[in-house]
C-alpha cells in the first residue's frame, strides 16, 4: 500500500475535518489543533476570520483531560494561526 500524502505547511502535515485542522506530526509529543470559529465569503471561497489555536499532547494515555492542552490562543486569519502553531511546534520539538 502506498504511503498517504498530506498537504503540508512549512514541512509539517495538515489534516482537515470540517472546521478543525490538525497540524504537525502525530508521532511527535505535541500537535496543533486549529479550530475555525468564523469565516467570510471572498468570491467563491470561504476565508477564515477567527481561528483558535491549541497545542495538544498526542499521547493522552494516563493524562488528565485538563492537562492535554498545553497552550491556546485566538488569531485573526488562518495564516497567522498556522504561523503561531509552527512556532509552538518548533519550540516543543
Amino acid at each position: 500500500m502506498a504511503e498517504q500524502k498530506f498537504f503540508t505547511y512549512k514541512g509539517l502535515p495538515l489534516v482537515r475535518k470540517g472546521n478543525q485542522i490538525y497540524y504537525g506530526d502525530m508521532g511527535s509529543e505535541t500537535v496543533a489543533m486549529l479550530q475555525i470559529m468564523s469565516s467570510h465569503k471572498a468570491g467563491d471561497l470561504e476565508v477564515a476570520d477567527r481561528v483558535k489555536v491549541f497545542l495538544m499532547l498526542t499521547d493522552t494515555e494516563g493524562v488528565d483531560p485538563s492537562e492535554m492542552i498545553k497552550k491556546n490562543s485566538e488569531q485573526n486569519g488562518l495564516y497567522a494561526a498556522l504561523d503561531l502553531a509552527y512556532v509552538w511546534l518548533s519550540r516543543s520539538a
